[in-house]
């Protein structure tokens, strides 16, 4: 499985994100490439912030949906969106690409930390499993919008 923590994976997914155009269309989904640049700055904020968590996380998410964030298989078009994750208006393209690009840059520094807090979400990780995650969310949202 691909990670973030990767070099080689982490020049891939700059590469990308550069690609990018603000008129860029989805393949599927409702979001606006702005929009989808917004949404996966939460995750790649949760690894680089690192921090504790009240938060216990759903026993469905755990059960059902966690080894999917970071296995081989690609996920399915059109999941469900948690609803703190959902843009609901327009979002600067320039700016949301250039955060993205800033924090998947900062994500991938984060190989070298030796302590990582539960995903809020989710629970433990390893940090191989962290490195996988993050990469296969990105992965799947660029993929969104054919780069």
């Amino acid at each position: 499985m691909k990670s973030i923590f990767d070099e080689s994976i982490k020049n891939e997914l700059i590469s990308r994100i550069d690609k990018l155009q603000e008129n860029s269309e989805r393949k599927w989904g409702k979001m606006t490439v702005g929009q989808m640049a917004w949404h996966c700055q939460y995750p790649l904020k949760i690894a680089v912030d690192n921090k504790p968590s009240t938060k216990k996380g759903s026993l469905l998410a755990k059960l059902f949906f966690k080894k999917s964030m970071y296995n081989d298989k690609p996920w399915r078009k059109n999941l469900p969106t948690a609803p703190q994750l959902k843009a609901r208006e327009p979002k600067n393209f320039n700016d949301e690409v250039k955060l993205l690009r800033q924090l998947t840059l900062e994500a991938h520094e984060t190989k070298s930390r030796d302590h990582w807090n539960p995903h809020p979400a989710f629970g433990n990780f390893t940090k191989e499993q962290w490195g996988q995650m993050e990469y296969k969310h990105l992965d799947h949202h660029l993929r969104q919008f054919g780069v």
